[in-house]
C-alpha cells in the first residue's frame, strides 16, 4: 500500500522549511507514520550539479541557463533520494512531507520561459521526465505558500546560504527579477495542477508561523 506525499512549496524565503517542520511535528504527535525530506539534498552526492548551478559555476544569471538543463540536475537528485532514502517507507504506507520537490522546478525553471505555449510544453516535459521516466511519486497534496516577493526577498536577506552557510546568496536568492517571475509563474502552475494556495499575508504583513501552520493543517485533514 503506497503512502502519501505532501509537498510544501513557495519561492525562496516563503517559510517552506518552517512549515514543513511544523506539519511534521503535528502529524507525528498524532501518531502518523511520517517522514520529512527536503530538496535539494545538499548532504548527498547526487546534489553536486545542483550546487554548482546555484553557486553560479555555470553562470551568475539564472535566466541564461536552460530550464531543461537546470531541471535535469535537480531531477537526478530527487531520483537518487527516492531510491536510497524513502522509497521503502513510502511504499509501505508512510506519509512523506517534502520541503520542495519537482514542484520547485515547475515554479523556478518554467518562469524562465515567457511564451505561454512553450512554458506549458516545458511543464509537460518535466512531468513526464520525473513521474513517468524516473517514476518518483506524484504528490497527493501540494501547498503553495503565497508570500509576495517584496516580503520574501527581505526574509531571504536574513538567512544564511543553505549550501555554504555564509551570507552570500545563491543565484536564485539574490536575483529579484527571477524571484518575482517565479512568484507570478507559481500562480499559473498552481492553477494548472490544482495546488492548494495558502495566503500567508494580510494587510502587507506576514502571518505568524502558527496561523499559517493551522491553515495548512486544516487542508491536510480535508485532503486525507
Amino acid at each position: 500500500m503506497k503512502g502519501k506525499l505532501i509537498v510544501i512549496e513557495g519561492v525562496d524565503g516563503s517559510g517552506k522549511q518552517t512549515q514543513s517542520e511544523e506539519l511534521y511535528r503535528r502529524l507525528k504527535n498524532e501518531g502518523y507514520k511520517i517522514m520529512k525530506i527536503s530538496f535539494p539534498d545538499y548532504e548527498a552526492e547526487s546534489s553536486a550539479l545542483v550546487k554548482m548551478y546555484l553557486r553560479g559555476d555555470f553562470g551568475d544569471n539564472p535566466e541564461e541557463i536552460s530550464p531543461y538543463v537546470a531541471s535535469s540536475f535537480f531531477a537526478v537528485d530527487r531520483y537518487a533520494s527516492f531510491q536510497t532514502k524513502w522509497k521503502e517507507f513510502y511504499q509501505s504506507g508512510g506519509v512523506v512531507i517534502a520541503d520542495r520537490y519537482t514542484t520547485s522546478n515547475m515554479v523556478h525553471q518554467a518562469s524562465k520561459i515567457s511564451d505561454a505555449t512553450e512554458r506549458d510544453k516545458f511543464l509537460d516535459w518535466l512531468y513526464e521526465l520525473e513521474f513517468m521516466m524516473y517514476k518518483i511519486p506524484v504528490p497527493d497534496l501540494v501547498f503553495f505558500l503565497d508570500v509576495p516577493p517584496e516580503i520574501t526577498m527581505e526574509m531571504t536577506k536574513k538567512r544564511l546560504n543553505k549550501i555554504t552557510g555564509e551570507e552570500l546568496k545563491d543565484i536564485h536568492e539574490k536575483d529579484f527579477h527571477h524571484m518575482d517571475s517565479s512568484y507570478q509563474n507559481a500562480h499559473h502552475v498552481a492553477n494548472k495542477y490544482g495546488w492548494r494556495k495558502i495566503n500567508c499575508v494580510e494587510e502587507k504583513a506576514i502571518l505568524s508561523i502558527s496561523e499559517i501552520a493551522e491553515k495548512i493543517y486544516s487542508e491536510v485533514l480535508n485532503g486525507f
